[in-house]
Parts: C-alpha cells; structure tokens; sequence
C-alpha cells in the first residue's frame, strides 16, 4: 500500500467531518468540534500548518558523502526515527459512531514498533482503553507512552498508579485540554493545574514525566520548576484557544530557554518530512503528529500508518542529504531561514 492509496480509502472512512485534504491545514474542517478542526472561529490549525510553511530551508551539497541515520536517544530509550504520534482521546463521535479507539490505539502501536519510533496514547473516555493500550505497548515492546487528562487529582492518581504497574518509559500530562470545550462539558473536574499541583502528580509516577500543552518560555520554565523530564510544544492543533501563535513561531524561544534542561516535543501542523527537519532545526528533540495519522489508520489501520510513516522518512533523510546533515545532532538553525 502507498500513501496515495491510503488517502483514497480515508475519503471512503473516515466521515463527514474530516475532508482528507491534500494538505491537512485546518481550513475545509474549519471549527468543527468535536472532531478535526479548531476552536472557533477555526483559526487555530490553519496557523499551525502556516507556521511550519512559512519557515525554508537552506541546501548545501558540500559535504561528506555518508549514511544519513535518523536515530536518537530519548529519556533512556533507543529510536530509529524522531517522530511520535499524538495522543488521540476518541474517534466515535467525532469521525463516526462506533469507531473503535482501541483499534486505533493497536494499529498506531504496531506501526510505531515497526518503525522504530513511540506512539503516544490517550486515557479516553471509554472504560479500559489507559489498561489495554499500556499492554499492547509494553508487549511491542515498551514504545507507548500513555497520556493523561487533568481531571480530579484522585482520579488521576488512581490512574498513576496503574501506569506505574506497567512501567512504560515515560508518561505524560496534558495540561491544555482543560481548555477545550467538548471535554470540559464532558468532564467538568477538569482543572488547570499549578506547578506544587504538577510536581505533587509528577513525584507519583515511576518513570520520567512529560507535560504536554507549553505554548511559551515562562511555561516552559514552569514544567523544569515542576520536575518535568519533557515536554510537549503544542496547543492542541488550536482545539483549545483560538487566535494563538503557531507552536514554529513560540519553538525557538522555548528551546533557547529549556533546552539541555528538558527534552522538548513539538506538535500542532507538522506533515512533511520537511515540516520534521524544521522543527528538529528549530531546537525540539522529536515532533509529533495527530491528524494525518489518524486519516492513515482510517485508509489502511496499522499499514495505512507505516505508509505515512514510510513517507516521512523518506522526506526527512532527503533533507538532511540536501542540507548537510549526515545525522539529527548535525540538523542546526543554520539550516533554514524564516
């Protein structure tokens, strides 16, 4: 399967809400929430995909002639390939009802081990996703890293305490979605948190933590002041606040601020190779990827996915060919050019 099939048989799947655009930029889907789009008036995801597109690169051939490598160490493990998936909540209701969020959660697992890279999964709001995805993650062999939402400390708590039994390599908070209209009604003991709040949840968990939802340096200040491990430049694709910047505008200061200090992932309108250059470029570690990913499982599950994923690579060590760079410690600022 190629990614040309994979789009025509998302266009037959995937519902009403998503249009399975060439491009994924947030325009056709507009503010369609719940589902693909961003917080009215659906600003949010154009300014993502016109963030990364306004950045270039620079070429320059003159260099050694050498395997370009992809790999790359992250909190103690091992990767092939520095690009994560996002973590995705639920697919019924905002693709089509009855969608499965456990077969998504599987398919994005098993590409994610074929690929050599982590696929990020969400608690849900379906009882026993957090439990069945941590086991098909640690069985494909400890590559998924489960993500929760800020609802009551209790809840979450409990909820850390069965992350620990598992013992993936890390695991992440979402701070952000406390902001999005369609979870808040759903779960009104979703909460902002303050940085004693954080690290109290932080110091519970087994394993390095990640906050995920940092739009700027102050923030990401905060999460190093909390006892973060990392975290995740993003806001949501715009589902949570209209009228922000881009995560590519915010990425630099963020970086210039906390990194060596923090391992940084940066999500919101990434879908080239190219698009992971640049922000690898701008000073993130790894970028991360929702909306194309879901379209992939909806064109061929886990094979639709390694399609994507096949993809990406591919533009990514072309780039890194093109511009100089034989391995991703070489990706600089020089680089590219706004």
């Amino acid at each position: 399967m190629n990614y040309s099939d994979v789009l025509i048989n998302a266009k037959k799947n995937i519902g009403p809400n998503c249009k399975v655009c060439p491009d994924c930029n947030g325009i056709a889907c507009g503010n369609t929430l719940p589902g693909p789009g961003s917080k009215a008036p659906g600003n949010g995801a154009r300014t993502n995909r016109e963030g990364w597109k306004n950045i270039r690169v620079n070429m320059d051939v003159i260099a050694p002639e050498a395997e370009i490598l992809s790999s790359f160490e992250f909190l103690g493990k091992h990767f092939d390939f520095p690009v994560f998936t996002a973590p995705v909540g639920a697919l019924s209701g905002q693709y089509n009802q009855g969608d499965s969020i456990f077969d998504f959660n599987e398919a994005m697992i098993g590409a994610a081990k074929e690929f050599g890279c982590a696929a990020f999964f969400g608690d849900g709001m379906e009882s026993g996703v957090l439990e069945a995805a941590l086991k098909c993650g640690i069985a494909a062999g400890n590559v998924a890293v489960p993500v929760l939402n800020p609802v009551a400390k209790k809840l979450m708590l409990k909820n850390i305490d069965i992350i620990n039994s598992y013992m993936p390599f890390a695991m992440t908070l979402v701070i952000d979605s406390a902001g999005l209209p369609h979870f808040k009604k759903n779960r009104p003991d979703c909460q902002t948190r303050t940085v004693s709040e954080l690290s109290e949840l932080i110091s519970a968990a087994k394993m390095p933590v990640i906050l995920k939802g940092i739009m700027t340096a102050k923030a990401a200040e905060k999460a190093v002041l909390a006892g973060a491990s990392g975290i995740i430049v993003s806001n949501h694709g715009g589902r949570a606040l209209s009228d922000g910047a881009s995560t590519a505008e915010v990425l630099p200061e963020i970086a210039d601020a906390v990194g060596g200090k923090i391992k940084i992932i940066v999500d919101g309108g990434i879908r080239t190779g190219v698009d992971v250059f640049k922000a690898l470029a701008l000073g993130a570690d790894a970028a991360m990827i929702c909306r194309p990913v879901i379209i992939a499982h909806y064109g061929g599950a886990k094979e639709g996915i390694c399609a994507y994923f096949d993809k990406l690579r591919t533009e990514l060590l072309d780039t890194m060919y093109l511009c100089g760079a034989r391995k991703l410690s070489e990706i600089t600022r020089e680089m590219i050019r706004f």
